[in-house]
């Protein structure tokens, strides 16, 4: 098959992939948790202004930057790139592998790696932006290139808008992303309709009235309260959602007492849900908040239980359009290696809300960092899911080649899919 004019394109501006290799070591050494991704910030922009005379802007909704290159008439495009890491300690023994350490968000000491792909991410972006530039003669448009803080939080991408990133910047026509998954290396996969599922995520606090564990007829033991909600909300699920329907409800977090021969007052429950339907999401969370004050009641308990909500992220919805207009560009350049329905991953992003936001389109895919011959003999094995290491695994570790050279790949060709060719 002839390649492509897009091809052509790609083929004729390589980059030095040695120094990106570089930059994506120092960016794995040097990890920073959601919200606190200053230096990070200050490396990608430095990096940009290297790279053209792009009009930039930071501390947007924290530490996030938009940095904007016109090139002409035509579409406008955003492509987004996440800077956080994760509090996980690094198991991987790479030789670039992380010792940082920092405080959370409750001034917490906590250890810092990037176990999700965003150095990946921020690589893959910044070499496909110097490809980009250097192809300007070749096509017309506006590039705008976002490096967003407090993904892994759910609240990155609203806080640029609501910190005013469209008053910075253009509205865009397309918000294009990807993320570094625990598939084959060299392998991509997107689909049209919903990739990826929506989340919420909730502490549930409930009360009620503490003693000496040998007197439990003069307390409201808050443990069984929370016990007994537990036990219930997997009803929710089991049999209350259609079997035909998606639906996932994970008790992360359970927490009451201090002592053996306690009984405490409060009680802790953290709740995290995954959906794919509006409708389906909202009853699961009513089905909670029912639960929750079903128990209150029957435990005749005195002090309302507390439900707060600590993370949502929207369902990122892949536009049927854009999908399918990338999708031949992709199978053209990756033949094999590109999946055009890869099934919904139930891990949750924010990316769509740059464009849902501003009632513009999205399409964000995935692409795969397992070392090839590991994959095959897993695969033949049938231990992919027992031995290849997932995001937020401290053993979360791509390889950098070819890895690194099909994010960029995809970038460019999503990219110049609607960016006008001249």
């Amino acid at each position: 098959m002839a390649p492509s004019k897009i091809q052509e394109l790609i083929a004729s501006r390589p980059v030095d992939l040695a120094s990106y290799v570089e930059l994506y070591k120092h960016f794995h050494l040097h990890p920073e948790l959601s919200n606190q991704e200053k230096e990070t910030a200050e490396t990608c922009a430095a990096h940009l202004a290297r790279l053209a005379d792009f009009e930039i802007h930071t501390h947007i909704g924290g530490y996030g930057l938009a940095a904007v290159l016109r090139n002409g008439p035509g579409h406008t495009i955003l492509i987004r790139g996440e800077m956080d890491a994760l509090p996980v300690l690094e198991q991987t023994g790479l030789p670039y592998s992380s010792t940082i350490t920092a405080l959370d968000a409750a001034g917490t000491k906590q250890p810092v790696m990037h176990a999700c792909g965003h150095d990946m991410h921020m690589t893959c972006l910044l070499a496909a932006t110097e490809v980009l530039v250097g192809l300007k003669d070749s096509w017309s448009g506006t590039l705008i290139i976002l490096f967003q803080p407090a993904e892994e939080r759910g609240t990155g991408a609203q806080a640029m808008v609501d910190d005013g990133l469209y008053r910075k910047i253009p509205v865009p026509d397309y918000v294009l992303g990807q993320h570094l998954m625990p598939l084959r290396a060299g392998s991509v996969g997107s689909k049209t309709g919903t990739i990826m599922a929506a989340a919420d995520s909730f502490i549930v606090k409930l009360f009620g009235s503490g003693g000496h564990g040998s007197m439990p007829h003069r307390t409201i033991d808050p443990l069984m309260m929370a016990a007994n909600v537990v036990v219930r909300l997997q009803n929710i699920i089991s049999r209350e959602i259609d079997p035909n329907d998606f639906g996932v409800l994970t008790v992360g977090k359970l927490h009451a007492g201090s002592a053996e021969n306690i009984i405490a007052d409060t009680a802790e429950i953290g709740i995290d849900i995954r959906s794919a339907q509006k409708a389906t999401r909202e009853k699961i969370i009513a089905g909670v908040r029912r639960i929750v004050q079903a128990e209150f009641i029957a435990s005749g308990a005195t002090k309302e239980p507390v439900i707060t909500q600590t993370r949502t992220f929207p369902e990122t919805f892949n536009d049927d359009q854009m999908a399918s207009q990338v999708a031949v560009e992709f199978a053209q350049h990756f033949g094999d290696r590109f999946n055009v329905d890869i099934p919904r991953s139930n891990v949750s992003e924010d990316v769509s809300i740059l464009a849902t936001s501003q009632g513009k389109p999205c399409l964000f895919w995935f692409f795969g960092g397992v070392d090839e011959k590991l994959w095959d003999q897993k695969t033949l094995e049938g231990r992919l899911m027992e031995d290849i290491p997932a995001n937020h695994s401290a053993y979360f570790a791509p390889v950098i080649a070819p890895t690194m050279q099909t994010g960029i790949d995809t970038l460019c060709i999503a990219a110049l899919t609607f960016l006008t060719q001249k």
